[in-house]
């Protein structure tokens, strides 16, 4: 139970780090392009919503999945910049490599936040936690050229309780005995993995506060709740429980490839190739995962945010896009209705179970098997080594022909405007470019 009385006669028993950028996707724009800092910015111009904003744009009233047309009623001088995504992942492999210069115990949550343990490296490194978490920040922000914010704990919850007190830039220490007074200011719904519908059942049990819900005995919370949320009362108590994952992930317990498209198109080829360049991808990373599916859900998303689709289970379990498309064209047809407007296709590969060993059967089938499985092979040593879609099916060839998006949303990112020597745009070197004069 939480007292006011030190859980540990250390401040930390273990010591974990969380650290998060400050409007990442934003603040990546602003440090290629120096001209931008202190402006207000947004991306996704690509989607017709603002996608990430700095906080310079959260000041002026723009909100994150606001429409462009608003945003420019709001805010005239907004700068809107479609997604580079591929340079927001070069910056955040960046972000991971500096963080792994102190510890080599290093979970990448997400794109821009990572957990880190600094647990018995104060001799090592001659620093005491705080010195470690505050060299870390300051690192990240001389070398990327923007701000993360940085939580200090004896755990991971705590820590991210951290990383979000004081943003942005903000570095938040929470020694084990002085958790509560974190807590009893931190509304319950705050905290790392309590969502909407667990809050709304705790504040029926007058749990309002992260304090209240840590003050709960054992058995309230085991009785009432699932595994889960006994850990996370377990940690917001001091204990240490969950483990960083620290291992690169080598499985999935589904796989989702979901593309949207401009403007809204009524031809059926034109949808029909959208969703199958959608399956090949899915196909792609299952392949590299040494993984196959037994079921899949296709769906269309019309102009109104509808969908149509349908589940699919298949006779065995596959990687081979072309299959999977021969299977999903006739239901396609189905549900396609020619009066709406089709704005994205999704599918989703689950069931997915290991790459089978083969074994003779009576019918060939296992030898037509195999020849796809070689096929495939060949195809993505293709891939790795001129482009993703260097080679691909018929039916995704027009999605592959056709910008993604056409018009104003059609502009091109500024890592791909502006090649380096001896790159294409399928093949890139890994780096970000830098649009600023050096002085």
């Amino acid at each position: 139970m939480l007292t006011s009385q030190p859980l540990s006669l250390y401040s930390f028993p273990r010591a974990i780090v969380h650290i998060d950028g400050d409007a990442f996707f934003a603040s990546c724009e602003q440090a290629r392009n120096p001209s931008y800092k202190g402006k207000p910015l947004i991306t996704g111009k690509e989607r017709g919503i603002a996608s990430s904003l700095s906080y310079e744009a959260k000041a002026m009233g723009v909100k994150r999945g606001m429409r462009l047309s608003e945003i420019k009623k709001l805010c005239p001088q907004i700068i809107i910049l479609p997604s580079d995504y591929e340079t927001y992942c070069l910056l955040s492999k960046r972000l991971f490599e500096i963080v792994r210069r102190y510890t080599n115990e290093v979970e990448e949550y997400s794109i821009d936040e990572c957990f880190a343990d600094l647990t018995g490296l104060r001799r090592p490194l001659r620093m005491n936690y705080t010195m470690m978490a505050e060299r870390i920040q300051k690192d990240l922000a001389i070398e990327l050229g923007f701000t993360f914010s940085v939580g200090l704990g004896p755990n991971k919850i705590i820590a991210k309780i951290g990383s979000k007190w004081k943003k942005p830039a903000g570095l938040t220490v929470i020694p084990a005995r002085e958790i509560h007074l974190y807590l009893e200011k931190l509304p319950v719904e705050k905290v790392w993995g309590i969502g909407p519908q667990t809050t709304a059942y705790l504040n029926k049990n007058k749990v309002f506060t992260a304090l209240d819900y840590a003050r709960k005995n054992e058995e309230w919370i085991k009785k009432r709740l699932t595994r889960p949320f006994l850990e996370i009362w377990k940690e917001l108590n001091g204990h240490f429980v969950l483990p960083l994952e620290t291992k690169e992930k080598e499985d999935y317990a589904s796989i989702q490839k979901v593309k949207t498209f401009t403007p809204p198109s009524r031809d059926p080829v034109y949808v029909f190739s959208q969703l199958s360049k959608n399956v090949e991808n899915a196909c792609m990373k299952a392949r590299r995962y040494k993984l196959e599916a037994m079921r899949l859900y296709f769906f269309l998303k019309t102009q109104d945010f509808n969908y149509r689709g349908a589940e699919i289970k298949l006779s065995r379990s596959s990687a081979f896009p072309n299959e999977i498309i021969r299977i999903v064209r006739p239901l396609v047809h189905e549900v396609f209705d020619p009066a709406l407007e089709y704005r994205a296709t999704g599918v989703c590969l689950f069931k997915l179970k290991p790459q089978s060993s083969l074994q003779l059967d009576l019918f060939g089938e296992v030898l037509a098997v195999e020849k796809f499985r070689k096929i495939f092979e060949s195809v993505d040593v293709i891939r790795n080594k001129y482009g993703k879609h260097t080679v691909c099916l018929g039916s995704s060839l027009l999605a592959n022909k056709s910008s993604q998006h056409l018009n104003e949303r059609g502009d091109l990112s500024e890592r791909s405007k502006f090649l380096l020597p001896g790159e294409t745009k399928r093949k890139r070197l890994g780096i970000p470019m830098f649009l600023g004069e050096v002085i």
